[in-house]
């Protein structure tokens, strides 16, 4: 079934910054009904990254999914402002995890990056805990 509008809540977390590391996202329909989720174990990375990835595996979900517009939230302060231009990425680590969120980002008619609270993105931080608890991390 083809989505033309989805909210995607994205999380990444290391435990230890860097540490063992898992990305978290939902992605809601219309109705606001999940019609994805995603729970991975990503290795040993930093919060950041972690961060980055779990939004570059939503987009690239959404993109499967046959999304035109997307409104996305995430708890990092520091990747909504670089997504939204409003900070540099200094960081040469971050740095092709953000041209790679931005490339598949062109893809869509609309897309909105805003931050939420860590309480507002509690079902995508407990998928990230959960993917870390299966890896025995």
């Amino acid at each position: 079934m083809k989505h033309e509008k989805l909210t995607i809540f994205t999380d990444g977390g290391a435990r230890g910054n860097p540490g063992p590391a898992g990305i978290g996202a939902v992605i809601l329909g219309e109705k606001g009904k999940a019609v994805a989720k995603i729970s991975k174990y990503i290795g040993e990375t930093t919060n950041n990254q972690a961060e980055y990835q779990a939004l570059i595996a939503a987009l690239t979900k959404a993109k499967e999914l046959g999304a035109r517009e997307l409104e996305v939230f995430l708890d990092s302060e520091l990747v909504v402002k670089q997504l939204n231009r409003e900070y540099r990425v200094k960081d040469k680590d971050l740095a092709p995890l953000f041209v790679q969120a931005y490339n598949i980002s062109l893809g869509f008619k609309k897309i909105v990056f805003k931050h939420v609270s860590r309480e507002k993105n509690m079902l995508a931080d407990k998928l990230v805990n959960l993917a870390l608890d299966r890896a025995g991390k």
